[in-house]
């Protein structure tokens, strides 16, 4: 299997995990395994953000509330999205947390509010109102990157803070992405249950760019509900600047590949590298 090279952008690996990989931590010790030596290894560090959409169904509907999704998104009334942040700041992030601690890890548990390493504003892009609905927009990344300095790996739940101190729930490839243009991440991840984008073959692409994914949902290769993940990862990609690879959690041989410097997965290519605010203060491109 073929190396890969590092970005050379200098920052940590961004990892988003979500769906089945977080519905039972306790039945993926191989996966949280793997996530612990990928920690250890990578140059930069490494981020871990989480989602928790299965277990915030299940909460809701325990307490007879309604869960709604449009354009892919959890429409978030105010009266629920304090039971939201319970579940994804709370009981997801302390269950991730203590699965990566029996793996090896130092995980620190964190959102995206918390010391303003995302800022987030209400998002004002859909043609309709989502509620409490976040996204990022900036941020101070120095709190993340003082944490990797120490050996800690940061734990990050998708809830920001307004302007109004309340919270916001943020589309988890969204916060994924912007944490990643903050830090200067070397690359982003994102975990799924499929082993990457496949040509017509039905073999999984190593490398593909922004237009040939376009190319190859065009040509029905891409279809169904592959064609969300795939430009999901095309979004993150071209908004980040990051090198973005999409690839299944369910086989932690990947992340194993990762951690090793190995190829695995699709690695989508951004189209250019976006500025970003440093840590430190000053502006760079």
């Amino acid at each position: 299997m073929a190396t890969t090279k590092s970005s050379g952008r200098g920052g940590p690996i961004v990892l988003k995990l979500g769906g089945l990989a977080i519905d039972d931590p306790a039945s993926n010790v191989p996966l949280w395994e793997a996530v612990a030596k990928l920690a250890k290894s990578a140059p930069g560090g490494l981020v871990v953000v989480h989602g928790g959409g299965l277990l915030v169904d299940r909460h809701l509907a325990a307490l007879n509330m309604p869960s709604e999704r449009r354009e892919g998104i959890r429409i978030t009334p105010p009266e629920q999205v304090w039971e939201i942040t319970a579940v994804l700041a709370g009981r997801v992030s302390v269950a991730l947390v203590g699965a990566l601690r029996v793996a090896g890890a130092k995980p620190v548990g964190v959102s995206l509010g918390s010391a303003g390493v995302a800022n987030c504003k209400k998002s004002t892009k859909f043609s309709f109102d989502p509620g409490r609905v976040g996204e990022v927009s900036g941020g101070d990344g120095s709190a993340l990157l003082a944490l990797l300095r120490s050996g800690f790996l940061p734990v990050v739940s998708c809830i920001g803070i307004g302007d109004d101190g309340v919270p916001l729930n943020v589309n988890a490839d969204d916060a994924a992405s912007g944490l990643a243009l903050n830090l200067n991440a070397d690359r982003l991840i994102l975990l799924t249950d499929v082993a990457g984008i496949q040509d017509a073959a039905g073999d999984v692409v190593p490398e593909i760019s922004t237009e040939g994914v376009n190319e190859l949902i065009a040509s029905g290769v891409i279809h169904g509900g592959m064609i969300a993940k795939a430009r999901a990862a095309v979004d993150a990609a071209n908004r980040s600047g990051a090198p973005t690879v999409i690839a299944s959690w369910k086989n932690p041989k990947i992340i194993a590949d990762l951690a090793r410097g190995l190829k695995a997965g699709t690695c989508v290519m951004p189209r250019r590298r976006p500025a970003f605010v440093d840590p430190s203060g000053a502006a760079a491109t």
